[in-house]
């Protein structure tokens, strides 16, 4: 059987799964909300409050070789934090930081400018006037829960907006929120 792979841009707010069970009557937006094509399901996670790249597929061993930490597939996420980061928590994000399970594997940090292209949010990103916020690429190759979030937590930087933006050869690549797109098992 040939792997379908299809690329959604999930928005702020939607859970990374087509049901809500467990939650009777609850109105919080799922994946069946944007993508109609049966038989899928997301490989990995982005939690509710996270925004980008979700991969889904209807291949069972493909959603495992991309979900599993132990094929290490890096992923790609834009940050946006509150505070300024300076060289020491830069450093300590490359090189990995101690968390309640462990100290996280080296990642790969850089200092961006605002990404231009970006959509806004809905709802908008909680600003003060008297903190400034910036913006990080950040690339890891294992994924913890909220993993993202905690490291930059760790170093005095709050995360306010988490997009992903890449996992393994798959990119979000101009896709809007809600919007998505055929793909291949390699991601070409």
């Amino acid at each position: 059987m040939t792997a379908r792979v299809i690329l959604l841009n999930k928005p702020y707010g939607v859970l990374s799964q087509f049901t809500d069970k467990g939650t009777e009557g609850s109105t919080r937006p799922t994946l069946s909300a944007y993508i109609d094509e049966k038989g899928f399901y997301p490989a990995g996670r982005l939690d509710r409050d996270s925004e980008g790249l979700l991969v889904l597929t209807d291949h069972g061993p493909l959603q495992a070789r991309i979900a599993h930490p132990k094929y290490k597939r890096p992923k790609s996420y834009l940050v946006q934090v509150e505070g300024t980061p300076d060289a020491a928590a830069l450093e300590a994000l490359r090189k990995g930081v101690e968390l309640k399970d462990g100290v996280t594997k080296p990642a790969q940090v850089d200092l961006i400018d605002a990404p231009e292209a970006l959509w806004p949010r809905d709802p908008p990103v909680r600003f003060r006037k008297t903190v400034p916020d910036a913006w990080l690429r950040i690339t890891i190759r294992e994924g913890r829960n909220r993993q993202v979030r905690r490291m930059t937590a760790h170093v005095g930087l709050p995360t306010l907006r988490l997009i992903r933006e890449s996992v393994g050869d798959w990119e979000l690549a101009g896709l809007q929120p809600g919007a998505w797109r055929w793909s291949t098992e390699n991601g070409r």
